[in-house]
């Protein structure tokens, strides 16, 4: 079984990664700085079910200090793989804050990548975004369209950590692959996207604050489909790779609302508010790359998923209905 360093382990996406890497009989050094860039109880509750884990060691560290990647080396030497999840998220919150994404996002990578080529760590796949194809061209996007204007800093940072892994491919011969994940949703998600504020917005008679029309779209993969992808990028990914990494079904934000709306049993207070410049209009995934050369389908519709997401949210209500959804 092989040994794996897992960073942002903590987050909605990573802590599926160790859970899939954890139930095949790996080991895992998850990192995290267990940031409040959102609401840090969420956090927590991904953690306690991981530290619970036979195989699965965590350090509390930040990738964007140099000193990290002598504790990770310290305590989780000869790996196998690194998977680089830990990062600032949020178009909108990253102008407010752009060096922050700078430091976590792009610096973070480099000292990853760094930890990668002194540990002799030939395999590594680490994430990156839909928003880095801005709005040029029309979706759904292939992995070779444009990605030289970005609307955000947080899409202009995660650019950023693509152009270093190429580089240090090219330098070091490592086999790097960059996710492009559209968006991600299910159970026990980021509190600062769409899904889980709508969900406990309606729940709880709170205002579903929406952008623009509502007539905006989104492509939706369950988490799971994205761990599993992420996993299959590790095993099967050489050289220097991009993979899209859902948004195979698209739907608007009024026809999520919708959705909730039926799965719930309750009315949506629905008010519109002016849209973002950061925001892009339409967001969809070419995915037949990483179906051709990783053998990936996505195997949980958006009504299934959805499901999943409201019943998870009904049996935590006692505490998600108090997270902060910014």
């Amino acid at each position: 079984m092989g040994r794996y360093i897992l960073t942002g382990a903590a987050g909605f996406i990573g802590s599926r990664v160790a859970d899939l890497l954890l139930r095949d009989g790996h080991s895992v050094l998850g990192v995290d700085n267990l940031s409040a860039a959102y609401d840090v109880r969420m956090k927590d509750y991904r953690l306690q079910g991981l530290l619970r884990r036979e195989g699965f060691k965590f350090l509390k560290a930040d990738i964007s200090e140099r000193a990290t990647m002598d504790e990770i080396a310290a305590l989780w030497p000869q790996a196998d793989g690194l998977i680089n999840l830990a990062a600032m998220a949020g178009v909108r919150a990253s102008t407010s804050d752009p060096w922050a994404y700078l430091s976590t996002n792009t610096l973070g990578m480099l000292n990853m990548l760094e930890l990668a080529r002194r540990q002799g760590i030939m395999r590594v796949v680490s994430a990156s975004t839909s928003s880095v194809y801005g709005d040029l061209g029309r979706p759904p996007h292939k992995e070779e369209a444009s990605s030289d204007h970005p609307l955000s800093p947080y899409a202009a940072s995660k650019k950023g950590a693509e152009a270093f892994g190429y580089a240090y491919h090219h330098l070091y011969g490592l086999d790097l692959t960059m996710l492009r994940y559209f968006t991600v949703y299910g159970p026990a998600g980021r509190p600062d996207m769409v899904m889980f504020r709508f969900c406990q917005w309606i729940n709880e008679g709170k205002p579903v604050y929406t952008t623009g029309d509502g007539n905006q779209s989104r492509g939706f993969t369950y988490v799971e489909d994205i761990a599993r992808g992420t996993l299959l990028a590790l095993e099967k990914s050489r050289g220097y790779q991009i993979y899209n990494l859902g948004g195979h079904e698209v739907i608007t934000i009024n026809q999520l609302i919708r959705m909730l709306e039926a799965r719930l049993g309750k009315k949506a207070d629905v008010q519109y508010i002016p849209a973002h410049p950061a925001d892009m209009l339409s967001n969809q995934a070419d995915v037949s790359k990483a179906r051709q050369e990783l053998g990936w389908e996505p195997q949980v519709g958006l009504e299934e998923g959805v499901g999943k997401l409201v019943d998870w949210y009904l049996e935590n209500r006692e505490w998600a209905r108090e997270i902060e959804t910014p």
